[in-house]
C-alpha cells in the first residue's frame, strides 16, 4: 500500500493490517515505529526479519491506556505510578516483570517487558483501533539511523512492509528514555525524558553500562549509525585529505571548517530543538553522499545526554575518540 496520510480512514486500514498479522510503520513523538500485534509471534518474527535485527534485542511494547499494563506485566512496581503520572503519555519506557501472555520473542527470552504510552495522536489512535498493544521498534534497518519522517522509513524498508502511515516529522526526534524498575531504578538508555526530570520524581537513578546482551533497545556499543563514517570532533582529530566532509554543528559551523555540507542542530543552542533535528540532519548528510561526518559534541545535560549517547554509538572506531 506504500505511504498513506494518517487520517481516520487510513488508521482503520492500518489497524486492520496489524490485526491480520501485517507490519505497519507509524509516527510516535520520538521516531517512527514498525508495529505488529504483540501477541502474534509470526508477525513479530517478521519485524526481526525485515529490520535484520538480532533476536537477542528486545522490543518495546506500546499501549494506549494504563489498564493495558495488566496485559504486559505480572505486577506494577510501586515506583512506576509516579513516573506514569508524570511522564505518560510521553517518551519514557518502563521495564517490569513480564506477563506469561507476552511471547518470548518480543522480550528476547528475558523475564522482563519494556512498555510505554506514546504521546502522539496517530500512535494512540492506531493502538486503540487495533484493540491490542503493539510491539514496535524503530522503523529502520538495525543499527542504522532512526527514521523521523515517513520518507526515511520508505528509504530503508521500502516495500518490505505493508503500510506506512505518514504523520509528518516526529516532534521529539530521539528515542524514548528506558528505565528498568525490576530492582533499583536503572537508566538503560537516555532519551526523550531527561534523567534530571526523572530524579526529581523518584530520587537517584543508577546508570547501566552498555551490554553485549541488552536488556533494552539501544544498549549496544555501536548503533544509530549513518552510512558515512561519523567522527566526534576533538582537538587532535586529523583527517585524510580529499574527503568530502559533512559537518554536524551544534549552533554554528566554525570558520576554519571546509565542509561539503553543513547541518546545524539548533542556532539558539536549545537542546530540545537539537534532539528533534538530530536524525533528520544525519539523514540529510548521508543523502549528500559525504565521505565522513564530523559531529560537534553538545553539553551533556538534559537532552544533551541522549544526543551524545546516540553520537557515540554512531561513531566509527576507525578514528580515535576522546
Amino acid at each position: 500500500m506504500g505511504i498513506l496520510p494518517a487520517n481516520k480512514t487510513n488508521i482503520k486500514i492500518a489497524a486492520r493490517t496489524i490485526t491480520q498479522g501485517g507490519l505497519v510503520a507509524f509516527p510516535t513523538e520520538t521516531v517512527y515505529g514498525l508495529g505488529a500485534d504483540v501477541f502474534n509471534s509470526l508477525a513479530v518474527a517478521r519485524i526481526f526479519e525485515v529490520k535484520k535485527r538480532p533476536e537477542f534485542d528486545p522490543i518495546i511494547i506500546h499501549i494506549a491506556s494504563v489498564e493495558d499494563l495488566n496485559l504486559i506485566w505480572r505486577q506494577r512496581p510501586d515506583v512506576a505510578l509516579p513516573l506514569i503520572e508524570s511522564f505518560w503519555p510521553g517518551p519514557l519506557t518502563l521495564i517490569g516483570l513480564k506477563s506469561p501472555k507476552i511471547p518470548e520473542l518480543v522480550t528476547a527470552g528475558l523475564d522482563t517487558a519494556a512498555v510505554r504510552m506514546p504521546n502522539h495522536s496517530v500512535a494512540l489512535a492506531l493502538i486503540k483501533e487495533a484493540k491490542r498493544p503493539i510491539a514496535a521498534p524503530s522503523a529502520n534497518l538495525f543499527g542504522f539511523l532512526s527514521p523521523t519522517t515517513a520518507s526515511h522509513v520508505a528509504q530503508q524498508l521500502g516495500s518490505q512492509i505493508d503500510l506506512i502511515l505518514d504523520g509528518g516529522p516526529t516532534p521529539v526526534g530521539i528515542e524514548s528514555t528506558v528505565l528498568d524498575l525490576t530492582g533499583k531504578p536503572t537508566l538503560l538508555r537516555p532519551g526523550g525524558v531527561p534523567l534530571e526530570e526523572i530524579e526529581k520524581i523518584i530520587g537517584p537513578v543508577r546508570i547501566a553500562p552498555p551490554s553485549p546482551k541488552p536488556l533494552a533497545p539501544g544498549q549496544l556499543t555501536h548503533h544509530y549509525a549513518p552510512r558515512a563514517t561519523l567522527v566526534i570532533k576533538h582537538d587532535n582529530l586529523k583527517l585524510p585529505s580529499k574527503l568530502k566532509i559533512g559537518y554536524l554543528a551544534f549552533s554554528s559551523a566554525p570558520a576554519n571548517i571546509s565542509a561539503y555540507k553543513v547541518e546545524i542542530l539548533s542556532p539558539s543552542r536549545n537542546l530540545r530543538e537539537a534532539a528533534a533535528n538530530l536524525f533528520a540532519a544525519l539523514h540529510r548528510l548521508d543523502q549528500a553522499k559525504v565521505d565522513i561526518i564530523i559531529a560537534e559534541p553538545v553539553p551533556e545535560e538534559g537532552l544533551g545526554r541522549a544526543i551524545m549517547d546516540r553520537l557515540r554509538k554512531a561513531a566509527s572506531a576507525t578514528y580515535p575518540q576522546r
